[in-house]
């Protein structure tokens, strides 16, 4: 990154003492009547021009968010003015364009004509490269506020410096089919204290799974799904949400040289229980058709699928890619017929997390490995060890709660670096690495990247 002087070490170290001194005063701010942030604010969908902050505001009022390249607000480029309103509950996205691609901005919200009085400090992120790059990326999945209101694990998060962060569902527990609901627990995990360096200075992106669209195990069938889309569009800052032809949350996001798919597993999902045919679905006709053509388009040297559910083989019923494997199936023939190179796939919802391949070389193709990082703030989940997905390239991690981290190195040599971190951001595997040369058709690489332990095991159980 350029701009001002300090690093991002630094940024975040600020913004957590600024986080501190703005919760101060955060039960008297709810009673006077001054305009002002009720959340926020959050750090969307960034790019190279530009940089997405959201909101939750005290009223109708009008909103602008300002950014400099200095602290000062020497020459603030504005945003366009938004106006709160009750129909989206007084949630604003704003866009700041016209910005310098890698630099660090700071930037300030104005409600009503003002500074908010409760922000005096302004917060500070960064735009994205305008090429490949290299940057890291951090995820997680299953944070349920009324498991751990505390949640240290976003102290973690931030000493490990992410320049995005993905949620991967489950981001809210609100297991109910009353908007209301789904709204009151939107607002809650947005004022979670040690969450606030990681909202107001890293773009975060985010699809959905069951507990933040309805019950659990939910599907299309679920009676609030359009009400339950409208709040997740409002609360999320995300580039885009579904095509002009197909509603639900997906969608695509690039970012210094690789191509991030995001699915949306639940709006179109046929009921998991039903008999898993060719016709049985998770995404919908038009979600697959989106991703097929995106990922055939896509020039990236890794292309990473985002999806809320694991890929890998798990219990027979569960509410995964198992139970609808000819979909998974036909997902990854096509990515083998039409040639398409650097797949690597993500996951959450098992509250545990687990480094899996799913060795599509034995089926003419290349090894497709399956990340998954479940929970952030969640009961930690022994019930899943058991579990055989096709190769397990890492011992499950169910000691601490975790989030997954994902290092690109994109010179002429590009890597991707895997691992995993505990409560206290310390790694908890060997790293795995890949190369766009593991990941194209006719490679198969697993059995040099998987851990010692983790071979001895498989070997023991095929004999």
């Amino acid at each position: 990154m350029t701009g001002p002087s300090i690093g991002r070490r630094g940024l975040f170290g600020a913004t957590t003492l600024l986080a501190l001194i703005a919760g101060a005063p955060r039960a008297f701010a709810q009673v006077l009547g001054y305009p002002r942030c009720l959340e926020g604010p959050m750090v969307g969908a960034g790019g190279p021009d530009h940089i997405t902050v959201w909101a939750r505001i005290s009223g109708a009022l009008e909103v602008v968010v300002e950014a400099s390249p200095d602290r000062y607000f020497k020459t603030p480029i504005r945003s366009a003015p938004v106006v709160a309103s009750a129909e989206n509950d007084f949630c604003v996205v704003l866009k700041v364009a016209g910005l310098q691609p890698a630099t660090t901005y700071y930037y300030r919200m104005r409600i009503a004509g003002k500074t908010d009085r409760y922000q005096p400090v302004p917060f500070k992120t960064w735009t994205a490269p305008k090429g490949p790059a290299s940057f890291r990326v951090g995820f997680g999945s299953c944070c349920r506020i009324q498991f751990d209101a505390d949640q240290k694990i976003f102290n973690a998060v931030v000493d490990q410096e992410p320049d995005l962060f993905f949620w991967l569902g489950d981001n809210i527990y609100a297991d109910t089919v009353e908007p209301s609901g789904l709204a009151d627990l939107y607002r809650r995990q947005r004022s979670v204290d040690r969450l606030l360096p990681l909202l107001r200075t890293t773009p975060q992106l985010a699809v959905w799974d069951d507990h933040d669209f309805a019950y659990n195990d939910s599907d299309r069938t679920n009676p609030i799904r359009d009400q339950a889309l409208t709040l997740f569009k409002q609360y999320w800052a995300n580039p885009s949400a579904g095509d002009a032809k197909t509603p639900g949350v997906f969608f695509k996001h690039s970012h210094g040289g690789v191509d991030f798919f995001f699915l949306d597993d639940r709006y179109h999902r046929d009921p998991t229980g039903d008999p898993d045919t060719p016709a049985k679905t998770m995404l919908g006709t038009g979600q697959k058709a989106w991703l097929k053509a995106g990922l055939k388009a896509s020039k990236a040297p890794f292309k990473v699928i985002i999806c809320g559910v694991g890929w890998s083989f798990a219990e027979t019923g569960s509410d995964s890619w198992t139970s609808y494997r000819h979909e998974r199936n036909e997902i990854f023939d096509y990515i083998r017929d039409a040639k398409i190179e650097g797949v690597v796939l993500l996951s959450g919802d098992t509250h545990m997390g687990e480094l899996n391949c799913i060795p599509w070389s034995e089926q003419g193709g290349y090894d497709l490995y399956d990340f998954c990082s479940s929970p952030l703030v969640q009961i930690p989940d022994n019930d899943f060890w058991e579990q055989s997905p096709e190769v397990r390239m890492r011992p499950v991690w169910g000691k601490t709660v975790c989030f997954g981290m994902l290092d690109f190195q994109m010179g002429e040599s590009p890597t991707l670096t895997l691992n995993l971190h505990n409560v206290v951001g310390a790694a908890v595997w060997e790293p795995l690495v890949l190369t766009p040369a593991d990941l194209k058709n006719g490679v198969s690489s697993w059995a040099g990247k998987i851990d010692k332990d983790e071979l001895k095991r498989r070997t023991a159980k095929a004999g």
